[in-house]
């Protein structure tokens, strides 16, 4: 499906890959491996309740400070789902045609993502295996479900993923 993509036209964003999120030390290598070999931007989830009231509505919130697992090229901070604007504002800048998005909560965080680069025609692509789901959908299964639905573009395993200069 991805056969032969530029890495050119490309940029990898990398969702809330932080401290305050466990995920897996293989996804995390795995997109460390990937930032090494393309464009990577990423964001990073902090709280500011007078921004996003995450702990006044579900009990629950981020570090104030935390930083990305993930050495990127561009780091975003957001305050809620949504990545700010200025992270599509740079992707436009850099002439990207397509991102591939992996990270935290495929059904939440990236797929609020995804709708976001959809919206902007930058062809959101959803990098299943290295992503993981909310608390209720673990395996990312569902998240790569709707990304599916929505964008009708996942790579489920890195042999989907071929990338030519």
């Amino acid at each position: 499906m991805a056969t032969g993509l530029s890495a050119r036209s490309l940029a990898l964003l990398v969702i809330d890959v932080q401290p305050s999120f466990a995920l897996p030390e293989p996804i995390v290598n795995g997109i460390r491996a990937l930032s090494r070999q393309l464009y990577t931007v990423a964001t990073i989830e902090r709280h500011d309740e007078a921004v996003t009231p995450f702990e006044r509505q579900l009990g629950w919130k981020p570090a104030p400070d935390d930083d990305s697992l993930v050495p990127t090229d561009r780091l975003f901070i957001k305050h809620g789902y949504l990545p700010p604007a200025a992270l599509i504002d740079h992707l436009r800048s850099r002439a990207v045609e397509r991102v591939l998005v992996c990270g935290i909560q495929a059904d939440t965080c990236c797929l609020a993502a995804g709708f976001m680069l959809f919206d902007a025609g930058l062809h959101p692509t959803l990098l299943k295996w290295l992503s993981v789901g909310s608390s209720l959908d673990p395996s990312a299964d569902l998240g790569a479900r709707l990304w599916q639905h929505h964008f009708g573009s996942v790579l489920h395993e890195p042999a989907d993923l071929s990338l030519a200069d």
